[in-house]
């Protein structure tokens, strides 16, 4: 009796034993976890992956491949990825991810449809505009399903789905939804909720992009108030809606009331993130288009190149806001006849966003078309003009 007795403790000690070791791992897949979500809302992508891959590694050691918290890892990875241009290494993990989570939830739990929406961002992103759409009206459908109709989820989806159409030019699908959106989110929230800030700053920005500034306006300021009132006057979400009515200024040529507001972004941006913060980058780029457009090089060229660098050191040097920036400081240096200056970096923008996107993405046809310029200033019309015909195939193509 006695060696059953100790054999049957023995049994009991190695269960406590192994439940210690799950409790162990999953308490640390927890730290990494939080730890790789804080980097990436930091900006801190490479920093990111790496711990995020380290949580990855302990959730499959611990529970297996097809776990929740496995799925949830995928999730983060891919998010980093996708942060910094790596598309093709973040298309795998949303796909891994989804597949998790269809398997354990079920096709119509909301988690899926949260996957759903990632993966069509990442189609969005590179054009695949085709691909996005039916994944964006999926998730759609789910977070119906399971929320009701005028849930908050479903907010975040219509905005979305009305993105995709807006960057196609479908202005008139995407209003629609973008009003909807804000409907759902003022009812739910109240007037004076960050997201309906949100929701109104992307309504402006569709008539913003349709050059309907009267409209845009108003509702640029009702978001800006909502955030300063909701947020304080020094939060990042401030910066940006400080830097889309200055952005709204400058193409009006009220240069006057755009510089203090892109400069207040600015300032907001690097004492909140630090001054090597992706943001921060899309500030300097903004204050110096701003200066470029008013023929101000001196004061746009440092500008643009510390964007640059910021892109290039956060981001990497293949990430498509590199080839944004690279591809300004070359049209700067085209106005002023800098034409040796402004090739390479004409090629390399055009480089990296074929890379990036696929060749048949609309900043690719930008791009071909900002190098034929340069070709025709400098008498290479042959080339410019097939650079030309490219770009026309592309623009043909994504109507």
């Amino acid at each position: 009796m006695r060696r059953l007795i100790t054999s049957a403790l023995l049994v009991l000690l190695a269960l406590g034993a192994g439940a210690t070791a799950f409790a162990q791992d999953n308490e640390e897949w927890k730290k990494l976890h939080d730890e790789a979500k804080s980097l990436y809302q930091q900006g801190k992508y490479d920093r990111g992956v790496e711990v995020a891959k380290k949580a990855l590694e302990v959730a499959e050691k611990a529970k297996g491949p097809d776990d929740l918290d496995v799925a949830t890892s995928l999730n983060s990875l891919a998010l980093l990825y996708d942060a910094q241009g790596e598309y093709a290494l973040a298309e795998p993990l949303y796909k891994r991810t989804l597949t998790i989570r269809e398997k354990a939830l079920g096709p119509d739990h909301p988690d899926v449809a949260a996957s759903l929406n990632n993966l069509a961002g990442l189609y969005r992103a590179q054009g695949q505009y085709g691909q996005a759409e039916p994944l964006f009206k999926r998730s759609l459908a789910i977070a119906g399903k399971a929320f009701g109709p005028d849930h908050i989820t479903r907010a975040t989806y219509l905005n979305n789905l009305a993105l995709l159409y807006k960057t196609q030019g479908q202005y008139a699908q995407a209003e629609p939804l973008y009003k909807r959106a804000l409907a759902i989110r003022e009812k739910a929230l109240g007037s004076d909720h960050p997201d309906v800030a949100a929701s109104l700053n992307n309504l402006a920005g569709l008539y913003y992009a349709q050059g309907q500034y009267a409209r845009a306006e108003p509702l640029y300021k009702r978001s800006l108030a909502i955030w300063e009132k909701a947020l304080g006057r020094d939060h990042p979400d401030v910066a940006k809606s400080l830097n889309n009515l200055a952005a709204l200024y400058r193409v009006q040529g009220q240069y006057a009331l755009a510089e203090p507001l892109y400069k207040r972004a600015l300032a907001i941006n690097e004492k909140a993130l630090g001054p090597d913060h992706p943001d921060v980058a899309v500030s300097l780029n903004n204050l110096a288009m701003l200066y470029d457009g008013q023929g101000q090089y001196a004061l746009a060229a440092p500008l643009y190149k510390r964007s640059l660098a910021i892109r290039e050191k956060a981001l990497g040097p293949d990430h498509p806001s590199v080839a944004e920036s690279l591809n300004n400081l070359a049209e700067m240096y085209r106005t002023q006849s800098q034409y040796a200056q402004a090739e390479p970096l004409y090629k390399r923008s055009l480089a990296i966003w074929e890379k990036a996107l696929g060749p048949d993405h609309p900043d690719v046809a930008t791009s071909l078309n900002n190098l034929a310029k340069l070709y025709r200033k400098t008498g290479r019309e042959k080339e410019a003009k097939a650079l030309e015909d490219r770009a026309r195939v592309i623009v043909a193509m994504k109507r």
